[in-house]
């Protein structure tokens, strides 16, 4: 990553109180150890661990003259496998890093890298649509994978984001449950269609041992089919000035992407 500006003390405050929050925070075992990976002196180890990683943080900063440094360590902390067995806490963490570092023009991204996107300059706003779409889809009851990404550095300019990043996860689950590389029709036929011959298609969302059984199972392949072909194509191939993405809009899209992810779920090879 090129030259990072130098971090305000208030930022830095923020970004460590979020790393080493007391309930889910990084230990102080952890934060010996990440200071050291990362080699960032560690000036007051005996400190609470909020103060003492924002001494370490702004010590070096102002030795350097630049923030690198707690990008590194920022990436070091959240890799995604140290979060396997419980990936909510990564969620929170990356999205409250996120809403202070939006003002440096960083984010978080899913793989837990940091990389550079445009300054927040209305992050009120943003976090109001967030929360809003957040509190509409849990009182539908949709699936957790689709509150994941009601996040507000997805909906700072519209809900075009949140809408297109949530159809992505649908794709991406569907090549996991599978190992099918391919993407849209081509991968939703080729993971649930059934096969003219008779024999059993790669995913099934039930028996299939009735008619009723096998319809569910060809019209779910059809709901894929129209999901990618009328929401994903466009929103992957159309820059998003193109295509107005109204609230109601994206309720309507995230439930139904609820609905196939739950769908998602119960698949298994026959």
């Amino acid at each position: 990553m090129q030259r990072v500006p130098i971090f305000d003390a208030e930022h830095l405050i923020s970004i460590a109180k979020i790393l080493a929050e007391t309930a889910e925070g990084l230990t102080g075992a952890e934060i010996e150890h990440l200071l050291r990976q990362c080699k960032i002196p560690d000036p007051t180890p005996s400190m609470t661990k909020w103060k003492r990683l924002y001494n370490a943080f702004v010590e070096l900063q102002n030795q350097r003259q630049f923030g690198n440094h707690v990008v590194v360590f920022v990436n070091r902390t959240m890799n995604p496998v140290q979060y396997t067995s419980d990936p909510q806490v990564f969620a929170r963490r990356r999205d409250q890093l996120n809403t202070v570092l939006s003002f440096s023009g960083l984010y978080v991204g899913d793989d837990g890298k940091v990389r550079w996107s445009q300054k927040a300059t209305n992050l009120d706003e943003a976090l109001e649509k967030a929360g809003r779409l957040h509190a509409s889809l849990t009182n539908r009851g949709v699936h957790a994978d689709v509150l994941h990404y009601c996040r507000a550095e997805l909906l700072r300019e519209n809900y075009f984001h949140a809408v297109f990043e949530a159809t992505k996860s649908i794709a991406a689950k569907i090549r996991t449950l599978s190992g099918l590389t391919s993407d849209g029709a081509e991968l939703a036929q080729g993971a649930f269609g059934l096969p003219k011959d008779g024999s059993p298609p790669l995913l099934a969302i039930n028996d299939l041992k009735t008619d009723t059984d096998r319809g569910e199972q060809r019209g779910f392949t059809n709901l894929l089919i129209g999901f990618f072909g009328t929401v994903r194509n466009p929103l992957a191939h159309n820059p998003k000035i193109e295509w107005p993405m109204e609230e109601g809009d994206a309720l309507d899209i995230l439930t139904m992407a609820s609905l196939i992810h739950r769908k998602l779920d119960r698949a298994r090879r026959p």
